[in-house]
Order: structure tokens, then C-alpha cells, then sequence
């Protein structure tokens, strides 16, 4: 056999076994170009993400995401049909920036998803999406709000490969075993917007602090301790001044400036200024 026919058959061989490997983070896209439904639901999606980002910081691994692709099937890259949770955490991987969460890399789904409800999605993440959750990713906690509608809370816990619905306990709070807090309704103002969110919360109650909260903590901590210096300021002037009057008095009893310092611990100068 020549030369000449035995390469093609090698190219061959080489063609046949080539492995071909599921595309990387870098390769797949993370822009489906869809804005979130309003600026409430992003809103609400900020301060979740906030929440948990603050309390991650304590920790030395974990990530947390939202309204970006979870990447868990080549199936769903060529069908192109599904978008990411608007929340998600994924608890015991390394802390790094993605463009998107790939499953096949990182080694797990994430532990905890959310999605906000609206009128065009709630269906389909009633449904369809819950059904993603429960039978491919294995999310072990589910949960959905609609910040339009805020009785339209619900949460479940995967048990034997099927989702049961949590109940409220009686705090009215909804508990993660995942991340051992309290998901809870509540009623106040975050970026200009007043209305009832969904925060994190420790299982006493405890709202996990978001950074404007933070902010607003620092602001009055610098507050109390600039009028606590103020009354401290104050507080030495007036004992000062009774130093001075008292010294005052023991001069024009006779006493010397030398006699009068070593009774009041005022400086010499400070006593001849009385005069």
C-alpha cells in the first residue's frame, strides 16, 4: 500500500475518534437580549442578589446570580428555549465573576431559585420551569413571588425527586434548609420604591441588612459618635470653666498662681489668664 492511501485512512481513524468536547462558559451565549418585565421585578431581583452577596462575603466560597442562563443540558443550547432564574445561590464553589452557569463545568445547580412572577410569565414558571427545576437541575428549593401581587408566594423543597409545597411557619416565614434562613414578606422602601419585597432573614427574624441598609447604619453610628463627641467637647469646657472660676476665687484670696496651680491642675498660664 502507498504512502498516498495509507493518509487518508488515518485521517479517517482520527476523524472517527476525535472526542468532542460540550462548550465552555466562554463559548455559549449569556445575552438573550430580553429586558427584566418591569423595574419593580428588577428592582427586587437587586435586592435579593444584594442580600445574599453581603452575607456571602463572610464566607470563603459560594456565588450568587440572577436573570443569567444555567447552562445544565446540550439539548437546551440548540433548542435555545430556556432563560435563566431571575435568583439563584449556588453554596460550596469557588467565588468568581460568570458570564453564565454551566453545569457541566462548576459540578453543580445551583441550591436555591427564585423566580418573580408576572402576568406574561407566571405559567410557564408555575409550570414548565418548576418541572426543569424539579426533574433536571434537582434545585433542592424553589420558590416564586410576584411583586405585583405579594400573596402569590410560594415555596418548595425537592423530596425524593418530586417538589412539596413548604408551609409558612408561625412567623410567617418561609425556612431554606439550604442556607439555614428565613425568606420573608416585607413592607418599607428600597431604591425610591415603597411596597412589600421578599427579604432574607435569619430563622429569629433578623433581616439579613442589604447595602443601603449599611449605609444607612454607618450614617448613624458617625451621627452618634459625632454628638457623643460634641457632649463630650462640652462636658470639658464646663469642667474647665468651674476649674477656672474656682481658681479665680483662690487668687483673690491671697493664694499664689504656683499654690492655686498645684490645687487645681490648671497650667500656670491658664491661671494668670484668670486675672
Amino acid at each position: 500500500m502507498s504512502k498516498q492511501s495509507v493518509k487518508p485512512m488515518l485521517e479517517n481513524t482520527l476523524e472517527t475518534t476525535r472526542v468532542e468536547l460540550p462548550p465552555t462558559q466562554a463559548e455559549l451565549p449569556y445575552d438573550d437580549g430580553i429586558p427584566m418585565e418591569s423595574q419593580r421585578h428588577k428592582t427586587q431581583m437587586e435586592l435579593l442578589i444584594d442580600v445574599i452577596s453581603i452575607w456571602l462575603g463572610d464566607k470563603s466560597d459560594g456565588y450568587v446570580g440572577g436573570n443569567m442562563f444555567v447552562y445544565f443540558s446540550l439539548a437546551q443550547i440548540k433548542n435555545k428555549d430556556f432563560r435563566g432564574p431571575d435568583f439563584f445561590v449556588v453554596l460550596g464553589v469557588p467565588k468568581a465573576e460568570r458570564r453564565s452557569w454551566v453545569v457541566w463545568e462548576e459540578g453543580k445547580g445551583p441550591d436555591v431559585v427564585i423566580e418573580l412572577l408576572s402576568d406574561s410569565t407566571a405559567n410557564i414558571d408555575k409550570n414548565e420551569k418548576k418541572l426543569i427545576y424539579q426533574n433536571q437541575l434537582r434545585v433542592p428549593e424553589y420558590f416564586w413571588f410576584d411583586p405585583f401581587n405579594p400573596d402569590d408566594f410560594a415555596g418548595f423543597s425537592l423530596e425524593y425527586g418530586v417538589y412539596k409545597e413548604l408551609e409558612l411557619n408561625e412567623q410567617n416565614q418561609y425556612i431554606s434548609s439550604s442556607l439555614n434562613l428565613a425568606l420573608v414578606k416585607w413592607k418599607g422602601e428600597y431604591k425610591g420604591i415603597n411596597t412589600t419585597w421578599i427579604r432574607w432573614a435569619t430563622s429569629s427574624g433578623e433581616l439579613l441588612p442589604s447595602t443601603e441598609d449599611l449605609a444607612l447604619q454607618e450614617k448613624q453610628r458617625a451621627e452618634v459618635e459625632k454628638q457623643r463627641a460634641e457632649v463630650e467637647k462640652q462636658r470639658a469646657e464646663e469642667a474647665e470653666f468651674k476649674l477656672l472660676q474656682t481658681a479665680r476665687n483662690l487668687l483673690q484670696e491671697g493664694m499664689t498662681v504656683e499654690q492655686v496651680a498645684r490645687l487645681t491642675g490648671l497650667s500656670q498660664a491658664q491661671i494668670q489668664q484668670t486675672n
